[in-house]
């Protein structure tokens, strides 16, 4: 739930916990266009065989479009009888061109539309391959929507340009050298003049796509923090409706839709109003090639027919400006898309190196002189100094916000310590890899995490060769076996919504079951029984003298009747140790875990 997230993020000092709104902050972009088109030209080149048919393609067809006019230029000719010929043979070979030009045009789609999807299936299996390789801190600290956004919107939007636009661009560039060339060669002087309007395009251009450039980003931050919102909303929705803050929540997302309007409206401004602009420009185009063309023709410098081609290729050299500005918007928010993407695969990833624990029956657990901080000059921990037996069950009590999840996150090495040492039967985690400290280490946290999926492969999740005895007795262990087999299917009973099917207890239940099956030899219980009931609880107490016995446990609870059998009881306030015993010694000494048994307890007898 939000305020359960927000709950650890406040131990943590993470910025960010305090202010809801501060985690969805704009990201910052990348300006580096080259560097980012050169980035994304290394993906065209793993696929260069496919690169080079559409290549080949386009080539050919804007072979068939420059000639074309040519033969249209004959066949008038011909007609005006300025110019002697075969007439059939000529609309023939025209007719013909003009098939092939849309066969080919036809294949480009189909080429490119294969070529954008080989393309963003490589770059978004690298992006999530990242995101698994990325260290907690990451996510912590980044809004989770703004994290999907570039993995959904963003390269969808270079998907549709790379299907869409590139061909266009390709072709467009082709089509305007060719056609340049060859009416250079029918006459030079009306070529000339037919070019004075290219000066117009480049301003125009130059000024509208700064503008495009400029929004399409600022849409595309807006969008992300739009998502976080969005799915912060959906997941804590309960908590939205007992506080009755549909309201405000509304009002949140209002300001940031209206933001996104806005920006997303001045895009389209900037980039819609490039074609017009063009068409434009390219009809002073078609003024000056009647006036002076006329003029020439009377002059005998040219004939009817070149005047004819010469208004087909002005539209045809025209066109693909007009395209090539069109598209620059969607090329403009693809290459803002890619930038995105590129910040998060160039994040470092979790550094996985390290030794093997040496194997051992044994776990013993010492935390010597230990400092952190989330944040710089905010320490969470200081000076913390904790040993816990092997084959011991050690309980971390305190109020929130103490530092007790923080004990767990650096023994897990979800982060890693400012200052002094971590050891594991002697030997300092800080030296071994992270991949060989989770194996040995099984975590049952209050936030429960299912997966949608069968009930057996999420209990699978913490041993992928686990047997069906095996599953059953964890099952059993944990309380949960009669209440799956009371599911319709069972043991083979899909998860719906990651577990939005069954209860919040009922899911808590088989994440212990998970953790059992792991068989670790350490094992760490986060508020474990914190969404059961009483007598469910009992139950699991039972269970867990079974599977916590000769292992080494580490438990945080605030319910202190989970915890009444710990060997060891250590009291946390403000990052520091300030009691330690067993049960009945710590209430003897009247100190803090007194009051807090007495607050919970209050009445009954001790």
């Amino acid at each position: 739930m939000p305020e359960q997230k927000d709950q650890k993020l406040a131990e943590r000092n993470i910025p960010g916990a305090m202010n809801r709104g501060q985690r969805f902050a704009e990201v910052q972009h990348a300006e580096n266009v080259k560097g980012t088109l050169k980035r994304i030209a290394v993906y065209f080149v793993r696929e260069k065989a496919i690169v080079f048919g559409m290549l080949a393609i386009v080539i050919f067809g804007t072979l068939c479009g420059v000639f074309a006019p040519a033969l249209q230029s004959s066949a008038i000719d011909i007609i005006a009888k300025s110019k002697s010929g075969n007439l059939s043979v000529t609309l023939i070979i025209m007719l013909t061109v003009y098939l092939l030009y849309s066969a080919s045009q036809l294949f480009q789609a189909l080429i490119s539309a294969k070529l954008s999807q080989r393309i963003v299936k490589r770059m978004r299996e690298e992006l999530f391959g990242k995101l698994l390789d990325l260290p907690v801190r990451y996510l912590d600290t980044h809004s989770h929507g703004d994290v999907m956004s570039r993995m959904t919107n963003d390269i969808e939007n270079i998907s549709s340009t790379v299907s869409q636009s590139l061909p266009s661009l390709f072709s467009g560039v082709l089509t305007i050298i060719g056609t340049v060339a060859i009416m250079l060669w029918y006459c030079w002087q009306l070529a000339l003049l037919s070019f004075a309007t290219v000066f117009l395009t480049v301003i125009a251009t130059k000024f509208l796509s700064k503008n495009v450039r400029k929004f399409s980003r600022k849409r595309q931050s807006l969008l992300g923090r739009l998502n976080g919102t969005v799915e912060e909303m959906v997941s804590g929705y309960r908590t939205v409706c007992a506080y009755n803050h549909q309201d405000i929540t509304t009002e949140e997302f209002c300001q940031t839709a209206d933001s996104l309007t806005k920006a997303g409206i001045k895009t389209d401004i900037f980039s819609g109003v490039m074609g017009p602009v063009m068409n434009c420009i390219g009809n002073i185009g078609f003024v000056i090639i009647a006036a002076f063309g006329g003029y020439f023709s009377v002059n005998g410098l040219i004939s009817v027919g070149v005047i004819s081609a010469f208004i087909v290729y002005a539209k045809q050299f025209s066109r693909p400006i007009n395209e090539i500005a069109n598209v620059y918007g969607q090329l403009q928010t693809a290459i803002a898309g890619a930038e995105r993407v590129f910040t998060v695969l160039d994040e470092t990833n979790e550094d996985m190196s390290g030794e093997t624990l040496r194997n051992s029956e044994r776990a013993e657990v010492v935390f010597k002189n230990v400092q952190f901080s989330y944040v710089k000059d905010r320490p969470i921990l200081k000076n913390f100094s904790l040993t816990v037996p092997s084959g011991k069950k050690v309980a971390l009590v305190g109020a929130t916000g103490s530092g007790k999840t923080t004990v767990v996150n650096l023994l897990m090495r979800f982060y890693d310590i400012d200052s002094g040492e971590i050891l594991i039967n002697k030997q300092n985690i800080i030296n071994a890899s992270r991949e060989n400290i989770r194996k040995n280490i099984a975590i049952v946290l209050q936030d429960t995490v299912l997966f949608s999926d069968t009930i057996e492969n999420n209990l699978k999740y913490a041993k992928a060769d686990a047997g069906l005895n095996e599953i059953r007795e964890a099952a059993e262990m944990s309380c949960c076996r009669e209440m799956i087999e009371a599911l319709p299917q069972g043991f083979d009973t899909v998860l719906v919504g990651s577990g939005e099917n069954i209860s919040q207890g009922q899911r808590q239940l088989l994440a212990i079951a998970r953790a059992f099956i792991a068989d670790p030899k350490i094992l760490i219980l986060d508020e474990a029984t914190s969404n059961v009931d009483t007598r469910t609880e009992k139950a699991i107490q039972n269970a867990m003298h079974k599977v916590m016995e000769n292992r080494t446990s580490i438990i945080i609870a605030h319910r202190l009747s989970t915890i009444r059998d710990a060997d060891i009881i250590v009291v946390m306030d403000k990052g520091q140790i300030v009691e330690s015993g067993n049960h009945d010694e710590l209430l003897s000494q009247k100190g803090k875990y007194y009051d807090l048994y007495m607050t919970q307890y209050a009445g009954m007898d001790i």
